[in-house]
């Protein structure tokens, strides 16, 4: 009997069941191939998802089923405390405010995919609104070009931080702990004795999150290309893998996927157009998402990554340029960081002292954690800072509401946060036991 010696594509443990992995034509008619029981359950309609779901309950893997359960839970009970908390305005607000903190979760769920951490991101979204804040009102230089340079230097300091990491091999805690409290310095430094430069009321930074598309065709018209984008694409991957001889997912699933999309999509540009608009904050953060999802889920840097976050010596030796792959993520993470910080300067409409500072870098990481990515690699997507960012924003907006104070809003966010490293922790040793990791 011969042994197909192959190597595995890059991924290792998350290629289980690809395209890659399907018996060719040239296969034994008598050869019994093994077959991922995750890829039959697309052909075998809404039976094939209860068994799966009754297998994932078993292995302990629930996916983001447990964040939007909760985030249903905290609604409800807001919702029941306080008629205002489901108002258009409220929920509105809510979904301008999390942009920010939405945005430089994207750039750590890079870095946690690697199964590592970035202490420096809360610190260089506060160097991003300086630079803004110096280079177009006190030196007069072109906004547009000053925010190139502050999103530029943030990819750069990402980088900076990623070739001690990666390159000399000094610690990622340690490097990022050193760069939140040398960048933090920097911010101040540029700032100066000042410590708050005002930002122009009808510039671009500020209108990042005060711009709102009034006309009810433009909420409308974005839901509905969001649906006509899904349908034809889940379409399209359906029929190459029916071409391919590969399980694909039956019409009468696409079709219920859509729909419940659709009801979502114009439920949300429903409540949008009762207040002042679609936000151009949310357009540009689902923009960033939908794009980010792409690189890592359909782009062979994308496998990179999650490669890496399986086995940095199987990813090696797959011919993966490790280093290279680390310094691009912290320079991602660099990127959002920066890009968050405008979106915050643009909340306050100016840059000061306390930017990046506070509970910023705790619900950063809590909104990439809480959405479902893994904190111990390999196990995530960018989606998940949208939920996770809106259950953490979602508490904060309820407990404002209720008069609750500052104090109390840390010590629920922080219980929400262990509960969810703790479900991740029990999760990854069910998935041990049950042959999974």
């Amino acid at each position: 009997m011969s042994i197909d010696k192959t190597p595995a594509p890059a991924g290792g443990r998350h290629r289980v069941g690809t395209p890659e992995a399907a018996p060719t034509a040239h296969a034994a008619p008598t050869a019994h191939t093994a077959v991922d029981p995750r890829l039959l359950v697309r052909e075998q309609g809404i039976g094939g998802y209860i068994a799966e779901f009754k297998r994932k309950l078993h292995a302990g893997d629930l996916g983001s089923i447990p964040v939007v359960i909760g985030l249903v839970l905290i609604c409800a009970i807001f919702q029941s405390l306080n008629s205002q908390f489901l108002s258009a305005q409220n929920l509105s607000n809510i979904a301008v405010t999390m942009v920010a903190t939405g945005m430089m979760a994207v750039g750590i769920i890079f870095v946690l995919l690697l199964g590592e951490i970035d202490l420096s991101v809360g610190a260089v979204s506060g160097v991003s609104g300086a630079i803004v804040a110096v280079l177009s009102v006190t030196h007069g230089m072109n906004e547009w070009l000053s925010v190139l340079a502050a999103v530029a230097g943030g990819a750069v300091i990402g980088a900076l931080h990623g070739f001690f990491f990666a390159r000399i091999g000094a610690p990622a805690f340690a490097v990022t702990l050193a760069g939140l409290l040398f960048w933090q310095g920097f911010m101040l430094q540029l700032l100066g004795s000042q410590g708050t430069i005002n930002l122009d009321g009808d510039g671009i930074v500020a209108k990042l999150t005060t711009y709102y598309f009034s006309d009810v065709a433009a909420a409308y018209g974005l839901a509905g290309l969001a649906v006509a984008v899904f349908f034809v694409s889940a379409s399209t991957d359906a029929r190459r893998r029916r071409a391919a001889g590969i399980p694909s997912r039956p019409l009468g699933d696409i079709v219920l996927r859509t729909v419940l999309l659709a009801a979502v999509s114009f439920a949300a540009a429903y409540m949008f157009n009762q207040y002042k608009g679609l936000p151009l904050a949310l357009v540009l953060f689902l923009a960033v998402l939908v794009t980010t999802d792409f690189v890592l889920r359909r782009t062979a840097y994308g496998r990179k990554v999650f490669a890496l976050g399986g086995s940095v010596e199987a990813a090696r030796r797959a011919g993966i340029n490790v280093t290279a792959v680390r310094i691009s993520v912290f320079a991602i993470a660099g990127t959002f960081a920066a890009v968050g910080g405008l979106f915050w300067a643009s909340k306050i409409a100016a840059a000061n002292q306390s930017a990046g500072a506070g509970e910023l870098l705790m619900n950063v990481i809590a909104a990439a954690v809480i959405g479902g990515t893994s904190l111990f690699g390999g196990r995530g997507r960018t989606w998940n800072a949208l939920l996770g960012v809106m259950v953490i924003v979602s508490i904060q907006y309820g407990l404002a509401l209720e008069g609750i104070a500052t104090p109390i809003q840390f010590m629920i966010t922080g219980g929400v946060l262990l509960a969810t490293v703790v479900i991740d922790s029990v999760t990854r040793k069910t998935q041990k036991t049950a042959g999974r990791a």
